[in-house]
Order: structure tokens, then C-alpha cells, then sequence
């Protein structure tokens, strides 16, 4: 009995020796961490292996914490890294060595650094910043066909004083820029910069990185920086030459891609058409630079055009302005088969309908007013009469008789009967 306590007593010494970390197998952290600032919204994280450490077959890793001012893990095994990040309001980052081939040993503690947050009285800086990017052609370079303009506003910060002016910085990739273009409020404070010429490539993927800082007489501005992904700010520009024709049926349109430096594959579009005769609007979406559609032919038509970058070339973005509306058909509506028989069947009984009329209005006519006797020529009584008692020739006599009849026959038969 006595020895089957003491062998179970050794196993749990034996089990508790086996659960103490080994110092061996316990990473050593790494030494002279730093923080750099090297550039507008820029850090650079640099450190040194422990030299204590013993050397061997594991290949040693970091693995690189950013605690503030947005929690982010990575693992890497160079011993700097650059990190674009936001540094108004301080920024502070801890590192670690890890074993890099998946070795079951321990990571070594953690060694931090940290920046402070810059000066400024809260309420100071400036407050709904917002950019956007446009690009233009550029035929001063032929080598960089397009160039990227840049423009932002912000308001004014809620405790800035009145005397407070703020300056404005974009920086891509490794150019930094000054704005030289300010637009001003009633207090001449900037309140807009434009860059009609920047070091921005549209097609590129790195952030946008705008920092604004300011100065009072009455108290100190606090900066502020910004992100901006490219695809989120950059405003295309809407389709060129935009052309509509009707034949027969069918409606056919066709436009160019916009002025950009992305190819014609690149583009998705939305085609707007609005029907002035039955007060409709259509729109459809397509990859391709023409449509066609089967139409009414007997309408007048508005058309416009826009844009956006596709998926394919990059992540989806703003869609562009509409373009310039282009007006095609007729506004003069051709009647139907069925309307033109209605018209000319109304026609006929409107015509059919005045004839009746004119015809019932004579014979009331006829009716009211009854033609009137002519009265009784007494000269031509008088030459019947006497005719026989003249000694004049046969001929003198049929002549008369002749004249009275050819002059009112009427009135002679009258007198006769």
C-alpha cells in the first residue's frame, strides 16, 4: 500500500514538472520598438529581435497588434511596417515574437509603444469633410493622357473661434501636397480647396490620405485626418456623344465611354428613356455601349446616359451624371386603323344628317311660302284682241303674236283659259 502511494505521488510531480513553461521553449520579445511618423496619416512600427535569444532551428515571426485608433491583428516576419492610419487622436501598437513555422512553442510577451494624440481644444477641428476626384484629359502630357483633379469642403468646427483659419494637405502615396485653391465663408475662414492637378491615379489602389489643421489667436486647433478609398470619392464622368434613331420599330441608341483612364471593358451602364406620349420612364442596365429596343413610333422620345465602374476593374463605386439628353421621334401622333374608321364613319352621318336637314328646311320653305301668281299682262289681251282688225301682213302679226308669247307665255295662257 505504502508503495503504491509513493509511485502515484512521483506521477503527479512528474505531471506538474511537465505543466512549468520550459525557458527554452518560452520566445523572447522583441527590443527598441518605435513609432514613426513619416508622412500625412503615415507610421512607421520598427523593432530589433531580442539578441538574447538563443538561436536554433525554429524560424522566428511578429505578430503586430494596433490597439488604437482601430484594432488590427497581422502577422509578419519583417522586423518594420508602415501602416496608413488616422493620427489625431494618437495611435499605440504592441508586438510580439511568434514562432513562424507553426512550432508548439510560446509566444514571448508583449512590448508596446505608443503616440500621443496631437494638441487642440475639442470642437475645433474641422467637421464633415468630404472629396471627390474627377478625371479630365491631359494633353499637355502625352505619356499621362489623364489627369486627376481633387476637391473637398468641410465645415467650420461648433467651438472654433471666429479668427480661425484652417489650411488644407492631401498626400498619395509618396506626394504630399498644399492646397493653393481655397474657396472662403462670409468670415473669409476656408471652407473648400481644389486641386485642379494632383498625383492621383485613378486606376491606383492606395488610400487617399487628407489631413486639415488650423490656427486661432484665441485658442489651439485640433487636426484631423481622413481615409478615402479611391473607388468611394471618384466621380466618373457621364458617356460622350450620346446618339438616338428611330427606324421602323425600333429604337437604337449608342455613346462612348467616359473620359477615363479605365478601358472601354470596365464600365457598366444605365440607359434612361423617358416616352413624352405615354408619360413613362424606362431604364436598363447593360456592359455594352449600345441598345436597342422595339418602340412606339408615334412618340417623341428623351434620352440619357451614366456610368459607373464595374466590378470587374475594381470595387464598385459612384455612378456618374446623367449625360445630356438627346431627344429623337415625333411629338405629331399618327391615328390608327381603328381611329380613322371611327372619324370618317362619324363624317359620312354628320353630312348624311345635313342633307335631312336641308331637305326637311325646303319643303317647309315650299310650304310657308307658296310661290305668288304673276298678274295679267292687259297689253297682251289688247294685241290678241285686236289682231284680227288690222290690215297688216301675216307676217307683222306672227311677229307680234310671236314677241308676246316668247315674253310671258305664261301669263298668256293664264288670260286665254
Amino acid at each position: 500500500m505504502a508503495s503504491a502511494s509513493l509511485i502515484l505521488l512521483w506521477a503527479v510531480v512528474i505531471l506538474r514538472a511537465d505543466s512549468l513553461p520550459d525557458k527554452k521553449s518560452l520566445l523572447l520579445p522583441p527590443t527598441n520598438f518605435t513609432i514613426n511618423v513619416i508622412g500625412l496619416a503615415q507610421v512607421l512600427l520598427r523593432w530589433e529581435p531580442n539578441p538574447d535569444q538563443e538561436p536554433g532551428n525554429v524560424e522566428l515571426g511578429y505578430r503586430v497588434r494596433i490597439n488604437a485608433p482601430q484594432e488590427e491583428d497581422y502577422e509578419t516576419r519583417n522586423t518594420e511596417s508602415k501602416r496608413v492610419t488616422v493620427l489625431h487622436q494618437g495611435f499605440s501598437a504592441s508586438v510580439q515574437t511568434i514562432p513562424w513555422d507553426g512550432h508548439s512553442l510560446l509566444a514571448s510577451n508583449w512590448v508596446s509603444a505608443e503616440l500621443k494624440a496631437p494638441p487642440g481644444s475639442p470642437g475645433t477641428s474641422v467637421v464633415n469633410l468630404t472629396c471627390t476626384t474627377t478625371t479630365m484629359l491631359n494633353n499637355s502630357n502625352p505619356l499621362r493622357p489623364y489627369q486627376v483633379s481633387l476637391y473637398c469642403t468641410w465645415l467650420v468646427g461648433k467651438d472654433a473661434p471666429k479668427d480661425t483659419q484652417y489650411f488644407f494637405y492631401y498626400r498619395y502615396g509618396s506626394s504630399t501636397e498644399e492646397c493653393q485653391e481655397y474657396r472662403k465663408d462670409t468670415l473669409k475662414r476656408n471652407i473648400a480647396c481644389w486641386f485642379p492637378r494632383t498625383f492621383i491615379r485613378s486606376r491606383g489602389s492606395d488610400l487617399l490620405a487628407v489631413h486639415a489643421n488650423g490656427s486661432s489667436q484665441r485658442a489651439a486647433i485640433k487636426p484631423l485626418d481622413q481615409l478615402f478609398a479611391l473607388h468611394a470619392i471618384d466621380r466618373i464622368n457621364p458617356p460622350v456623344n450620346v446618339t438616338a434613331e428611330i427606324e421602323g420599330n425600333y429604337l437604337s441608341i449608342q455613346w462612348e465611354k467616359p473620359i477615363s483612364a479605365f478601358p472601354i471593358h470596365c464600365f457598366e451602364y444605365e440607359v434612361k428613356i423617358y416616352n413624352a406620349r405615354k408619360n413613362y420612364f424606362q431604364t436598363e442596365k447593360m456592359t455594352t455601349n449600345t441598345f436597342i429596343s422595339i418602340t412606339d413610333d408615334i412618340s417623341k422620345y428623351s434620352i440619357q446616359v451614366r456610368a459607373a465602374v464595374s466590378s470587374v476593374c475594381r470595387q464598385t463605386g459612384l455612378w456618374s451624371e446623367w449625360s445630356q439628353t438627346v431627344y429623337v421621334g415625333n411629338d405629331d401622333q399618327k391615328p390608327s386603323t381603328e381611329w380613322f374608321l371611327i372619324v370618317l364613319v362619324a363624317t359620312i352621318c354628320f353630312i348624311l344628317l345635313i342633307f335631312t336637314l336641308i331637305c326637311k328646311i325646303g319643303h317647309l320653305w315650299a310650304r310657308l311660302f307658296p310661290p305668288v301668281p304673276a298678274p295679267k299682262n292687259s297689253l297682251k289681251d289688247f294685241l290678241v284682241i285686236v289682231s284680227p282688225e288690222k290690215t297688216v301682213s301675216s307676217e307683222t302679226e306672227i311677229e307680234v303674236i310671236s314677241y308676246v308669247e316668247e315674253s310671258g307665255l305664261e301669263t298668256l295662257e293664264d288670260s286665254v283659259f
